[in-house]
């Protein structure tokens, strides 16, 4: 898509405005971000990756990650909370687009205002959607599930949950489940349970199955456990998780650079005669280092994501090519957030400020997949020609 012809932003000045006079107030009371979800929602936020012909903007991967980017700038919890409705719809779009219709009833349904969430998290499980603690039991016409997912995104509004579990009964070997959780199906229940050291307007509480149904026309693939199961609808879950995430952590590091800027230039020094800290070479490296952490950030995160978008073939690569990049780009996040620090110094460790909620934030960076081990993994097996081969369930 040429940029004359790109939807336009449903990220109006008022509603960017509004969600950041509100982060705060959501952070200090540990509160769901209602109002910033209802506007967002009201504006198609929530759309921007749904094809026009399904009732929604049309928008690409990469634009919805500029999109992602700028809303985190002003309201990095609510950014990340709706992009866990918003990884779905960027996956049953891709898929689509690769001539795979077979998750384009997520597109109708999300056209429709049903609004999806992620349920993979796990404990003790180090392969996120490729392995799972959580058990499928194939019955009549679907499957039961049986766990405790962590972290469910989005609790309070949620209508469809994204999950993944484990039959280990299937005649053919053990697989990977991956399904969607109708709200209105007995079975499961939400423990309230995020109090967490950032990005507490998310409110993702835990999910508890107690032998929830899903019907077969809800589930989305039946792979092989590991690397070997990675098919087209797990490579497009990480082909949309990854830059939309990475997105969010970019549009926290320009904000935490700009509040740097700001503290820099206001702040006086004695010993430089009463000009701003601003003049002190120090000051001049740090924030140098910051603004070209943040360029290769950026444009790593812009390739990749441009490189999905436009259908460029980079083969068995994409794996590395999308772990790298958000590995990249998160680790730079919380870079910048120590450098920030450095620059604004005691005053940013005060309740209230701002710079520190986003020191907060950012710190939740590395526990989204593919964590730092597994994309050292990922990354190197696809170097080596070992990937989805034994050992690590070939």
């Amino acid at each position: 898509m040429t940029t004359a012809e790109a939807p336009a932003s449903p990220l109006s000045q008022e509603l960017l405005d509004g969600c950041a006079s509100r982060a705060a107030g959501y952070d200090k009371e540990n509160r769901f971000f209602t109002e910033d979800f209802e506007a967002l929602k009201e504006a198609g936020y929530l759309k921007m990756a749904v094809p026009k012909e399904f009732g929604g903007l049309g928008m690409s991967l990469a634009e919805v990650c500029r999109e992602q980017r700028r809303l985190a700038y002003y309201a990095p919890a609510t950014a990340l909370a709706v992009n866990m409705h918003l990884y779905w719809t960027v996956l049953a779009a891709s898929m689509r687009a690769m001539g795979d219709p077979s998750t384009s009833w997520m597109l109708e349904e999300a056209g429709q205002g049903e609004v999806f969430a992620a349920g993979h998290s796990e404990s003790g499980n180090d392969l996120v959607g490729m392995a799972s603690t959580t058990r499928a039991e194939r019955v009549d016409g679907g499957y039961r599930f049986y766990g405790h997912k962590n972290f469910g995104s989005l609790s309070p509004v949620w209508t469809r949950l994204g999950l993944h579990a484990q039959d280990n009964d299937d005649p053919t070997g053990p697989k990977i489940v991956h399904a969607f959780l109708p709200r209105a199906t007995s079975g499961f229940r939400v423990v309230e349970t995020w109090d967490t050291l950032g990005m507490r307007a998310s409110r993702s509480d835990d999910t508890v199955l107690e032998g929830a149904f899903v019907p077969d026309r809800y589930i989305g693939s039946v792979t092989p456990v590991g690397f070997a199961g990675a098919n087209l609808f797990v490579l497009c879950l990480f082909g949309a998780a990854e830059p939309t995430i990475s997105s969010v952590y970019l549009g926290i590091a320009e904000r935490l650079r700009d509040l740097a800027v700001a503290s820099a230039t206001r702040k006086t020094s004695i010993a430089l005669g009463g000009k701003s800290m601003a003049y002190n070479p120090m000051i001049e490296y740090i924030v140098g280092e910051i603004g070209m952490e943040i360029e290769a950030m950026a444009a790593h995160l812009e390739r990749v994501a441009d490189d999905w978008s436009n259908g460029v073939d980079h083969g068995g690569l994409w794996p590395l090519k999308l772990v790298a990049m958000k590995c990249r780009v998160t680790e730079g996040a919380r870079q910048v957030a120590k450098l920030a620090l450095d620059v604004v110094g005691g005053g940013a460790i005060f309740r209230g400020q701002e710079i520190e909620r986003l020191l907060r934030d950012v710190t939740l960076a590395t526990i989204h997949p593919a964590n730092s081990a597994l994309a050292h993994e990922v990354v190197g097996k696809s170097l080596l020609s070992t990937l989805g081969q034994e050992p690590r369930w070939g």
